[in-house]
């Protein structure tokens, strides 16, 4: 297969809507292959939405939208568990099956995204979880783990199909400020080795520590790109 050099993300003229309510309008950016952004806002500005949006929880109400090869105007359903292959979702709230312990948890995904083979799900998940500085932890419920253990453990079940880009919606908001340092380190690694990330944060400390980030900061119904303009980055919630 030829290398590709389009964006793993590609935006135009888009209207993001929540309900009945356009949230955005004139939605306009690219995240190239192996990018790492910044997406800040208020809350209630629309962060969430954009991001639900690009990995086809909410639909494209108007505009081009195209996400690791995907065009998302109309996307049938039947078509979005393929776009959740190519992608990477983490959430600030975990999501993990309290009931079952880590391994199974990964493996839940795993068989949910195609995986069949007993042995190639074992390899793979002691890759992942090492990636994310978790070799023990296969056997342990969540409740046994910190939260910074849980939320490495998000990040190894987004990585677990080798996505080409991380959607990450505020993955440090519940994390004391260490241990979300710690987080940041883990997006960073991974980004490093090719997969872009996009993260929403109210953290910005973090922008502070990396100022020549590339910074989408949602703010009166549209989305500013730190890349063709200036803007203030501020400290609101």
């Amino acid at each position: 297969m030829p290398f590709s050099t389009e964006p793993i993300v590609a935006v135009r003229d888009a209207i993001i809507r929540q309900e009945s309510n356009n949230v955005l309008e004139g939605v306009d950016f690219e995240i190239e292959k192996g990018e790492f952004v910044y997406l800040i806002g208020r809350t209630g500005s629309g962060k969430s939405s954009l991001l639900k949006t690009l990995y086809a929880d909410l639909p494209l109400a108007d505009g081009k939208m195209q996400v690791a090869g995907f065009d998302l105007q109309g996307i049938s359903r039947s078509k979005v568990p393929y776009l959740r292959r190519k992608v990477g979702i983490i959430f600030q709230d975990f999501q993990l099956f309290m009931d079952r312990n880590v391994n199974e948890n990964l493996i839940f995904v795993m068989k949910a995204t195609g995986w069949s083979s007993r042995s190639k799900m074992k390899d793979r998940i002691a890759e992942v979880l090492m990636r994310v500085g978790l070799g023990a932890v296969g056997n342990k419920r969540p409740h046994q783990l910190s939260g910074g253990e849980q939320q490495r453990v998000v990040i190894a079940r987004a990585l677990l199909n080798e996505p080409l880009i991380l959607f990450a919606d505020e993955p440090t908001g519940n994390l004391d400020p260490v241990v979300a340092k710690e987080i940041l380190k883990v997006f960073k690694d991974v980004n490093r080795s090719g997969t872009a990330v996009l993260m929403a944060t109210h953290n910005y400390d973090f922008l502070k520590e990396d100022p020549s980030a590339r910074v989408l900061k949602c703010q009166g119904g549209r989305v500013l790109d730190s890349k063709k303009v200036e803007f203030s980055y501020g400290t609101e919630q």
